[in-house]
């Protein structure tokens, strides 16, 4: 099974339960998801990987030239549902996953029942009447700041990503995740993370939704939660009552709430 080894996976939970994979953002890998995931393996067949480049994958699988779009990260998840033969999927994306997640769910939706986005964003950059979060110059300032010097980038970015200063201890973690990438992958990932426009996309989700929101995020504001929410037909937001960028660590019980509420409906 050459998804299942290439990236990692693991699975938990009881044997024919309805599949609820989870899928990590940049930097990361899925042990950002340990706070959650574990709270829906009694009822649910929980698969979790890494995307290529990041955490356990296999290193000899990244191909620049095939990693330059998410389409191709969109590819290798639905390779993984195949192998494992995943139907009727509730599929859960933090971040760039989160339109990783749209991207397949619109390829193949006969294999997902729900999507759940936390913290989704189609696009970073501010565009006329849309709000992103980001003026252009600032991803290029960020693109250019990653690839001088990585390690630096990483212990100033992470914290703010975090965005709970009180608990440093999630700063400093997020740090060590995005210090254990490689900063070659790390860049070009980033810049087809945060280059890139999937708001066309979004109406093409015909899967039921969730989108999950921090009421304070420095990558994804509210009003791109609510772009979202608009953009996707019959979509829901719940505006979570917590700060940062990855309510998985930052707000565990209330993003597991959140999601359980919406999937076990």
């Amino acid at each position: 099974m050459k998804a299942v080894s290439r990236h990692n996976v693991r699975v938990s939970g009881p044997p024919g339960a309805q599949p609820m994979v989870f899928a990590h953002g940049f930097g990361c890998d899925q042990n950002m998801w340990r706070f959650v995931a574990p709270r829906f393996a009694d009822r649910y067949r929980v698969v979790l990987f890494d995307h290529v480049g990041c955490g356990g994958s296999d290193p000899t699988a990244y191909d620049p030239a095939r990693y330059s779009s998410l389409e191709a990260y969109s590819e290798d998840l639905l390779e993984i549902c195949r192998e494992l033969e995943l139907t009727d999927v509730v599929l859960v994306g933090h971040s760039v996953s989160a339109m990783i997640a749209a991207l397949a769910v619109k390829a193949d939706p006969e294999r997902f029942a729900k999507l759940v986005m936390v913290g989704p964003s189609p696009r970073y950059v501010d565009d006329d009447g849309y709000v992103g979060g980001f003026a252009d110059e600032d991803i290029t300032e960020l693109l250019d700041s990653l690839e001088s010097n990585y390690l630096g980038w990483s212990s100033v970015m992470a914290p703010a990503i975090m965005g709970n200063p009180e608990r440093p201890e999630l700063g400093a973690e997020l740090t060590a995740s995005f210090c254990r990438s490689d900063p070659a992958v790390a860049r070009r990932f980033a810049e087809v993370t945060f280059r890139s426009d999937n708001r066309a996309d979004l109406a093409d989700v015909r899967t039921p939704t969730l989108v999950l929101q921090c009421s304070e995020d420095v990558i994804a504001p509210v009003a791109v939660g609510e772009y979202v929410r608009d953009a996707i037909p019959g979509a829901r937001l719940v505006v979570l009552d917590a700060r940062g960028h990855c309510p998985n660590l930052s707000a565990p019980e209330q993003t597991t709430s959140a999601i359980a509420e919406f999937v076990d409906a």
